[in-house]
């Protein structure tokens, strides 16, 4: 990425980025008074930046920028795949464009962090989960799911019971636009009754399993069962 400079002369390009890039990685322990700041640079730099660079970059809106990888992966719209396999009928690999050709829901739910910071009304569409499901014919022993993502680090879990419900997507849309990188996309997990760490980006795989196996967060103290208002102790409000 080479420099590139504003109408008035002020460089804007890979340091800027990098920093704002660097804020957003330790967003996680610091919190809210570190994304008003990330917030107040990518309003600044999008102000200044005619090469659109900004639009890549996490944070703004209110969200904070999470991830437990190195960097933010990419994967294309025509690369994308999605893997449904363990115990069911009939395993299948998807394309971003086999997702979209299926039946869309669309729902408006606040984002809650299990770490105090919401976004309310925010808009995702995408597939039930519990449609996938039925395509692929769940056999009578599956009691959970386990999502792996292309990251190759994070993962998560639901029960059966849960993934059936329909607020559970596979969400290609975010905020009525397609699902950005750095938001998890192109693809991506929407568990919208529980808080935002189960709905994991950068969804690659799902596998209907016997039993539920805990995700990355939970052997660190988060609760499997991630309700808003009813797990971790930390927040007495509904998403409603």
């Amino acid at each position: 990425m080479t420099e590139n400079a504003d109408r008035e002369g002020r460089p804007v390009g890979r340091r800027v980025i990098l920093g704002i890039l660097g804020l957003g990685a330790v967003a996680v322990p610091i919190g809210g008074r570190l994304q008003d700041v990330t917030d107040g640079l990518l309003a600044t730099v999008s102000s200044k930046d005619p090469t659109g660079l900004t639009g890549l970059l996490p944070g703004g809106g209110g969200f904070r920028f999470y991830s437990v990888a190195d960097s933010i992966p990419h994967r294309s719209s025509a690369d994308y795949r999605l893997t449904v396999n363990g115990l069911v009928d009939r395993p299948a690999t998807y394309t971003l464009e086999e997702l979209k050709a299926m039946p869309r829901t669309r729902l408006v739910r606040d984002v809650q962090c299990v770490t105090g910071w919401r976004v309310p009304q925010t808009p995702f569409a995408g597939v039930r989960l519990s449609h996938l499901l039925e395509t692929a014919g769940v056999k009578p022993e599956a009691r959970a799911l386990h999502f792996t993502c292309f990251d190759g680090v994070y993962t998560e879990s639901l029960t059966l019971e849960q993934a059936r419900r329909p607020d559970m997507l596979v969400a290609y849309e975010m905020q009525d636009k397609p699902v950005t990188a750095a938001h998890g996309g192109p693809v991506r997990l929407y568990a919208a009754p529980m808080y935002f760490y189960k709905s994991a980006k950068w969804l690659a795989g799902i596998t209907v399993t016997d039993r539920v196996i805990p995700g990355y967060w939970e052997p660190r103290g988060y609760d499997i069962d991630a309700w808003v208002g009813r797990s971790n102790g930390r927040d007495d409000d509904s998403t409603g």
